[in-house]
């Protein structure tokens, strides 16, 4: 799979006459080579993928992870480096693009340091944007990629499931968090032992919950405090970082009250912003463009006299945000196999109610990968 997606950026670049490509990006790293950042956190010390059109494949590295490189890297070999020994990560790059007329980078992940050194190296002229193409790879996902969606989308079905079985008056919001890291955990657990290979990849949760109850509703990516719930109150979850199974990322989202709604100007703002989801859903299929799909959920919104929301969605799969997104401006066409978080929202000063969903684009409209009730009498818990 990974050699298959290398030679394939290779044809890519030819295409576009690159002659050696420095990929930067952890998840574009991941993607051609399946070797990634275990620590998810960056400690100064790049990792470079030195992909030459006719050539062998590099991967310049941390020696820290090197047996880890040497196990999962699909490269043709691997250069680390040592902190403070020599010229560290510089060692290897003035050779490898010596010769070359075009470098393909990623300008807006590329690490400073790597930035101002390449600089001492070439010519403004000679560095031209790779990231478009890696997009453009990554838009329609594989039959494998598919089964990932799917199966993270029972991960993220399970937390949802816990989180609402965890939601209760007088219940402290981290309890949630606890509930559904368990739940998600577990089940991610229990597919990977099922359906896959890769011992290293771990089952835990990542990210941290992100939810809000009562007055703190209003704050998008709230993270669980020690605030304690109270009967009446709405409660929003969301699974957007926390769904990352085998790599692969989903969006999904509900908004629950607990007992009953206390403020019922509420459940108002609440069917428009269902409403605004359905509408959404109801245009995209292939063909249509991801703007489109965004102009009928913004429709709804302002139809009823709420302002004018932010995007319906993107696209996911192995980063949170890929390409296209549905917003106003985005003409991508859309195709069978791409993979979308859609969310339908209305934000006022003192509320704001969302649900979303993760949807596979299909021949004929779409599946969904996650699925919760959303009609109102079924999030009152």
């Amino acid at each position: 799979m990974f050699l298959e997606r290398l030679q394939k950026f290779r044809m890519r670049m030819q295409e576009s006459d690159i002659d050696i490509a420095l990929i930067t990006d952890e998840d574009n790293v991941y993607y051609l080579t399946g070797y990634y950042d275990y620590l998810h956190m960056e400690f100064g010390r790049p990792t470079i993928l030195v992909v030459p059109r006719d050539n062998e494949s590099l991967l310049i590295t941390p020696s820290i992870d090197l047996n880890t490189a040497i196990s999962s890297a699909r490269v043709d070999r691997i250069s680390a480096w040592n902190d403070g020994m020599g010229d560290e990560w510089r060692t290897e790059l003035p050779g490898v693009i010596k010769g070359a007329k075009t470098i393909g980078i990623e300008p807006a992940s590329m690490p400073q340091s790597v930035r101002e050194f390449l600089s001492t190296l070439t010519r403004t002229s000679q560095l031209v944007n790779a990231s478009p193409i890696l997009a453009g790879m990554r838009m329609v996902k594989s039959a494998e990629e598919l089964n990932l969606a799917r199966h993270a989308g029972q991960v993220a079905m399970a937390m949802m499931a816990a989180g609402r079985s965890a939601i209760g008056d007088g219940v402290p919001e981290y309890e949630i968090a606890l509930a559904t890291a368990q739940a998600g955990t577990r089940k991610a657990a229990e597919l990977l032992s099922a359906h896959y290979t890769d011992r290293d990849m771990s089952p835990n949760t990542h990210f941290l919950q992100i939810m809000a109850s009562g007055d703190e509703i209003v704050k998008t990516h709230h993270r669980a405090s020690t605030r304690v719930m109270q009967r009446g109150e709405p409660v929003f979850l969301c699974f957007c970082g926390m769904t990352n199974f085998h790599r692969f990322k989903l969006g999904f989202d509900r908004t629950f009250w607990i007992g009953h709604i206390a403020n019922t100007a509420q459940a108002e703002v609440y069917e428009t912003a269902v409403a605004s989801q359905k509408a959404a859903l109801e245009m995209l299929r292939p063909g249509v463009t991801a703007e489109e799909v965004h102009s009928a959920y913004a429709e709804v919104i302002q139809s009823a006299g709420y302002e004018y929301p932010f995007r319906c969605g993107r696209a996911t799969g192995f980063s949170y945000l890929e390409a296209p997104q549905l917003v106003k401006g985005d003409k991508t066409i859309l195709r069978p196999g791409m993979v979308f978080a859609v969310d339908g929202s209305v934000s006022t000063p003192s509320f704001r109610a969302q649900v979303g969903d993760s949807v596979i684009v299909t021949e004929t409209g779409w599946e969904a990968v996650t699925e919760h009730p959303k009609d109102l009498n079924a999030v009152i818990v």
